[in-house]
């Protein structure tokens, strides 16, 4: 079992920036795929990144390239999301997951293990 707790979230101007963390417990997690995925209001649940835990692959909805970077610190077991230029079309409730998942694909699932979420508003 994997638990992931998100934090970081909350109301930005457009322009602005976020840094979301997810902090991972449980079991190793060299083996699994860290993704970020967000639901807005109405609107059905999209990815936004990956990353693998061991290795520097990555991944990145074409919406968010260039402005979101996705990372992780081994040392607190946690992965963090940097959310620059936001944009009020980035509002949504933001997930953090974990799984046997292939970086390169964006399929939710293929994550075991969710977060509770945290919000990001972004006002224009």
């Amino acid at each position: 079992q994997v638990q992931l707790v998100e934090s970081g979230g909350g109301l930005v101007q457009a322009g602005g920036s976020l840094r979301l963390s997810c902090a991972a417990s449980g079991r190793t997690l060299s083996s699994l795929t860290m993704g970020w995925f967000r639901q807005g209001p109405g609107k059905e649940r999209e990815f936004v990144a990956a990353i693998r835990w061991s290795g520097s692959m990555t991944n990145y909805a074409d919406s968010v390239k260039s402005r979101f970077t996705i990372s992780r610190d081994y040392a607190k077991n946690t992965v963090y999301l940097q959310m620059n230029s936001l944009k009020p079309e980035d509002t949504a409730v933001y997930y953090c997951a974990a799984g046997r998942a292939v970086v390169t694909r964006s399929q939710g699932s293929e994550y075991a293990y969710w977060g509770q979420g945290t919000q990001v508003i972004v006002s224009s």
